[in-house]
């Protein structure tokens, strides 16, 4: 049986089960995550260069970001958390579902790293007042049940002068061919139902939540796949997939 974290109320049960049915593979560069790892290079690079102009690191520091605190919300098997910790994040990755945060935990074991994995929400742990610097919920936005408060409850975990970053999918007909159509019918890179083109996000929506949150948008970027090179790239258009970040103030 699924097992999922208590106090999860932005949390959809059914997609937790959905992803927590794949746990196994989240390390699998060939299996169910293939387009994820495929991601990861350019999701790693923003971040990294992001928050080497926010806190005015030194980028050819091995670990740059040692002393931070970063939060990874809905970490999944841990492809985020781990690399983000190999650079000098202090990191938690914090999933709804145990089976997830199992198989994160099981894969870093070895590593040694300043990195903690729970079965928590973001609403849990503004509850216990957990803070941090950097907190990040990449491709997540789209799976739960109310993104306003799935907003506010990250947003509340941000430190003052800390940032936000959250990566999602634009509302837009492109999307629906490319994202959804292309990438579970066609391609087949995703499983059939991975995602559900009304709960995707338009810039303009996921903007609204994080103001709302009493953050300011410092920046909003866009991500292609680009299919000669065979891999993703920072764009200027948004229409498909995008991130954003924002600072509590």
């Amino acid at each position: 049986m699924t097992k999922t974290a208590s106090h999860a109320h932005s949390v959809d049960p059914d997609e937790v089960a959905k992803f927590s049915r794949l746990a196994a593979e989240w390390w699998d560069p060939n299996g169910k995550f293939r387009p994820l790892h495929r991601f990861n290079p350019v999701r790693l690079g923003f971040i990294r260069d992001t928050a080497i102009a926010h806190w005015k690191r030194d980028a050819r520091a091995l670990k740059p970001f040692a002393g931070l605190t970063l939060l990874d919300v809905g970490c999944g098997g841990g492809l985020l958390s781990e690399p983000l910790a190999r650079i000098g994040f202090d990191v938690l990755g914090a999933d709804a579902a145990e089976e997830n945060v199992r198989a994160a935990a099981e894969h870093a074991a070895p590593s040694r790293l300043k990195l903690h994995y729970r079965t928590v929400t973001a609403e849990k742990l503004g509850e216990e007042d957990a803070r941090f610097d950097l907190v990040i919920a990449m491709e997540v936005a789209e799976h739960v049940a109310d993104v306003g408060q799935f907003v506010q409850a990250c947003a509340k975990l941000v430190v003052p002068g800390g940032l936000l970053i959250i990566a999602t999918i634009n509302r837009t007909l492109k999307s629906l061919a490319l994202a959804k159509i292309g990438a579970e019918y066609v391609l087949r890179w995703l499983p059939v139902g991975t995602h559900d083109w009304d709960r995707f996000i338009t810039p303009d929506e996921l903007r609204g939540h994080l103001e709302t949150a009493s953050l300011e948008v410092l920046d909003v970027q866009g991500v292609r796949f680009d299919p000669l090179r065979w891999d993703w790239q920072l764009a200027r258009a948004t229409d498909v997939n995008y991130m954003m970040v924002a600072q509590r103030p």
